[in-house]
């Protein structure tokens, strides 16, 4: 069995010969795997910094499996120090994998997973098993089908007649009819995707259960029509009453195939990747969090919305350098606050009065407010033990000459639970310094 190793955001992984380390031709493969990531960067060490003595991970987090290591990268998500190393990455996962499933709004259970499973397979094998059970699951319910337009030539009428094909295939045969008619097919785009889904897996996956189950859907999938992954078809899937079950399903389908908060490669002999990137998934994830603390209210939330521009060009008129504020909460037509989040570690105001903000990100909050005349603008980070206290609001600024308030804030990520309901308390149970809406 190819070994296995697991790293947090920012730590190192000794490379070398001596006990703990990884071996040195391992850690190359590794990062020629990184590499070919369009999270790597210009310099290709945006996944993975080879250094002299040592790997040392990004902001990136996910799995990277070649031929010989799988590499598991986690999130630094604050947890707290006690249980053994295996029991706070367990705990990691499972805050990753509801992550996730808020980003991409899925609905993932995963009560069938033990303690001992979320300590010892890496997220990969987890996703994979939550979608093989998933998927067991609904094709118990049948496989789904739809008519699909077919033209052939039979000895009886079948549908209709076409009529042009008729007189210039079969003018001379008249015992030969061009028949048009629909056919209840399972050879759908939607089991397409997912035959390819499985096909995908089965070639990451090195647990022996998850395997086992791979092959059982591979012969369930047997007549369906195999499609590379960058051919699928994704338009042609249509979600409504009539197959909502398979919605998450194909959600994670994509999480697999597409690239979305992620990337998947393969095919050039160096391996698979499952990458995310952490910015990216805290914005989703809050985004759609504060979208459903709101729901019900007379605000209104966008996200990645407002795209307004900073400056005008007195040459042509031409607008440059556009905003896009994380999000934005309405009360009417005014933007009444703006949320932007940031994957960073925020500092305890004790050690620094900045508290490690970061002066570009203060500009940015500056132009949002010029341009979108919000009173209350927040910069949003995760939470952790070094902040003490609680989550919420953590430092309050006054624009100076202006009476629009910048703040500080955390969200404890590590804590799930109700975790809507504390958000709407921390953040929107209080009256905006501008007095303008009552959150």
């Amino acid at each position: 069995m190819r070994p296995s190793y697991t790293l947090r955001e920012w730590e190192a992984l000794p490379h070398g010969e001596v006990e703990g380390s990884i071996p040195r031709h391992m850690a190359s493969r590794l990062v020629a795997l990184a590499k070919t990531s369009p999270f790597a960067g210009r310099g290709g060490d945006g996944v993975l910094e080879d250094r002299r003595h040592d790997l040392r991970a990004r902001g990136v987090v996910g799995v990277l499996a070649t031929q010989d290591c799988n590499l598991e990268i986690l999130p630094k998500i604050d947890i707290g120090s006690e249980g053994s190393p295996d029991r706070q990455n367990a705990a990691i996962r499972k805050r990753l994998v509801h992550m996730l499933a808020i980003a991409l709004d899925l609905k993932i259970e995963t009560g069938r997973i033990t303690e001992l499973d979320w300590q010892r397979e890496t997220l990969l094998e987890i996703l994979i098993r939550i979608f093989c059970d998933k998927l067991i699951d609904t094709l118990r319910r049948g496989v789904p089908r739809r008519y699909v337009g077919h033209e052939d030539d039979l000895s009886n009428l079948r549908g209709t007649l076409n009529v042009p094909r008729q007189f210039t295939r079969h003018a001379a045969n008249p015992g030969r009819l061009a028949c048009r008619f629909d056919e209840r097919s399972e050879d759908i785009a939607l089991n397409r995707i997912m035959k390819a889904a499985v096909s995908h897996l089965s070639r990451m996956s090195r647990n022996a259960t998850n395997q086992q189950r791979l092959r059982e859907l591979t012969f369930v999938y047997a007549d369906i029509t195999d499609v590379p992954a960058p051919a699928l078809n994704w338009a042609e899937v249509v979600i409504d009453r009539t197959n909502r079950a398979w919605q998450d399903l194909f959600g994670m389908a994509q999480l697999f195939l597409r690239n979305r908060y992620q990337t998947t490669s393969g095919g050039s002999g160096r391996g698979w990747v499952l990458l995310f990137e952490m910015n990216a998934l805290f914005e989703e994830y809050v985004g759609r969090l504060v979208s459903h603390a709101l729901a019900g209210t007379e605000f209104r939330v966008t996200l990645q919305g407002g795209r307004l521009f900073c400056l005008t060009s007195l040459q042509d008129a031409r607008a440059v350098f556009q905003t896009r504020p994380d999000i934005l909460i309405w009360s009417g037509g005014q933007v009444i606050h703006v949320i932007d989040t940031k994957w960073k570690r925020l500092s305890p105001r004790i050690d620094d009065p900045k508290q490690g903000v970061a002066q570009g990100d203060v500009y940015q909050m500056m132009a949002y407010a010029h341009l979108y005349k919000a009173p209350r603008l927040t910069l949003l980070y995760p939470h952790h033990e070094g902040l003490g206290g609680n989550e919420g609001i953590q430092a309050k600024f006054q624009v100076t000459g202006q009476q629009t308030v910048i703040e500080t804030a955390s969200l404890d990520v590590a804590n799930g639970k109700d975790i809507v309901s504390r958000l709407r308390n921390a953040f929107f149970l209080t009256t905006t310094e501008a007095g303008l809406a009552s959150y």
